[in-house]
Formats: structure tokens, sequence, C-alpha cells
């Protein structure tokens, strides 16, 4: 068994190797990236291109997750695991943690922000049936383009730069033109739920529209929190990278509280096992609502 809090210096492994969202490997290369990485969308100005995959040597897969510590819940804890998870109770501004210390990509998790930054821009307008059907779409089956064309509408950078200093987020740093992999920890991720549900990040019509818009995933992005708890407003992100490694997010809002929990693991453990950390990790800490 593996004891581990916030307070430890576990660097990611990985990091800004891949490009992020919910679609198979490809051999697409991001500004600065290598070859052989998951393919998403073209970054702000710039042309995706295809190039050979690299060659890899096989390796022995590591051994099967078994019970271990990831701060004070206990997790199916596997060579190689990355866990980090936060609590905040929005009544009382109170953080509970554990843990591997660091950031992860947001992958997916981030659309919620996109979608409540959108919303803002329009100043009080509705949006039109086309934007609403991207809203919807980025938001319940997790559509990559739909959140590109608002992102890039939005500005590109300038979005996660709006989460960065709206929800006075502290650990969470801008990856130019993919918003895909910002890197966040899981304090400020729990922060951005709270930021999005309190009505800070747009107004109230909206902050209620998009809260049950999260209530309502669908598909292979309806896991983890929202197996354990049914009427959180949700949003999870999961993307297999080409280093080996499934980057698996979830983040949940209810009245009470805010939980994210952060993964990045062995490819071979398959997205089950970040989908069964998620679920551990509610069911110990998230109270019903």
């Amino acid at each position: 068994m593996q004891t581990l809090d916030s307070s430890g210096t576990a660097k990611p492994p990985g990091a800004f190797q891949a490009l992020g969202g919910e679609l198979p490997e490809a051999n697409q290369t991001p500004p600065g990236g290598t070859a052989g990485q998951a393919e998403s969308w073209r970054p702000a100005g710039g042309t995706a291109h295809t190039q050979p995959a690299a060659s890899v040597t096989p390796t022995p897969a590591p051994a099967a997750p078994t019970p271990g510590a990831a701060g004070s819940v206990t997790v199916n804890r596997g060579p190689g695991d990355w866990i980090s998870w936060a609590l905040l109770d929005r009544r009382t501004g109170t953080f509970v943690t554990g843990g591997d210390a660091g950031t992860n990509s947001t992958e997916s998790m981030v659309k919620a922000w996109i979608a409540a930054d959108y919303l803002n821009g329009l100043g009080g307008k509705t949006p039109s049936p086309a934007e609403t059907d991207l809203l919807r779409t980025m938001i319940r089956d997790s559509n990559d383009q739909a959140a590109e064309t608002l992102y890039l509408r939005r500005g590109n950078d300038a979005v996660i730069n709006r989460m960065i200093s709206t929800c006075g987020l502290t650990d969470t740093r801008v990856y130019h033109g993919w918003w895909s992999l910002t890197q966040i920890s899981a304090r400020d991720a729990a922060r951005l739920g709270d930021c999005i549900a309190d009505g800070r990040a747009t107004n109230a019509r909206w902050t209620a529209w998009l809260l049950s818009e999260m209530r309502q995933i669908r598909g292979e992005g309806r896991f983890g929190i929202a197996e354990v708890r049914p009427d959180t407003a949700v949003k999870n992100g999961w993307t297999k990278w080409s280093d080996g490694t499934w980057h698996v997010n979830c983040l949940g809002v209810t009245d009470r509280w805010t939980l994210s929990v952060l993964t990045r693991y062995p490819a071979s453990y398959g997205l089950a096992h970040g989908a069964e950390i998620c679920r551990a990790v509610t069911r110990q800490v998230a109270p019903p609502t």
C-alpha cells in the first residue's frame, strides 16, 4: 500500500506530449510536439500534417492495479499511476485534498469553461440556434470541433486567460493554441467548478442553463462522479496519449460541493481504470446532495 498526499513532489510524466480530445490516436504533430500523437484539431493558425509514427520497442505491461492510498481515500492504484483530487465545500470555502502533487492536462473537462465564457461574451443576448447546437453538443457529447470553434471565436488563449483571472486559479497554465493541453491542478479544477456554478463565469440565466446541460451528459463521457451522484453537473476529460498513458479527469458540481479527480496512468489499464478511480473518490469524500 502506498500513501501519498498533496505535499508530494511527483512530476507529471509525459507532460505536453500529446494532443487533447477524445479521438483515436493518429500521426498528428502539434507545434513543438513529436510525431505519432493523438489526433485532435489544428491549432489556431496552424496546419495539421502527417508523419510516420516512430518505431517503439514493446515493453512488458505493468502489474495490475491493487488497492492503495491516494491521500485519505483508497483506490485501485497501479504502478505508474498519478492521482490527485480536491473537494471544495462551496458553503465554507474549505478544501479537502489528496493524492499526488502537480498538474494534469485538462482535456475536455475545460469545455465547461469554454461554454460559460462564450455565453458570457454574448452580453446577455440569446445564442442563435446554431450557437446553441454547438454549445449543447460540446457539453453533452464532448464534441471537440464544436469546442474548437467556440474557443477560436472567443480569442484562443484569451479564453483560458479569462478562466484563470475570473476564477482566481493559481496553478493553471496556458498552452498556446490548445485548450485541451491547459495544465491544471485538482484544487484549481475544483475552483473552476465553483466559479461556473456561482455566477462569476456568466450571468444567472446561462449559469442555470449550463449546469442543466452538464447534468445531461450522454454517451461515453458519462462516467465517474455522475455514476455515484447522478444529480451532479459534470464534465469529464479523457484522452489516450501516444506516450502510452491515459489522461482521465472528472469534474462534478452541486450546490454543496465541487469535486475534481485528475488521473494519469499506463494505457494498458484502459479508460475503465480512470473511471473507477473517479467513482471511488466520489463514494468516499462527496456527500449525497
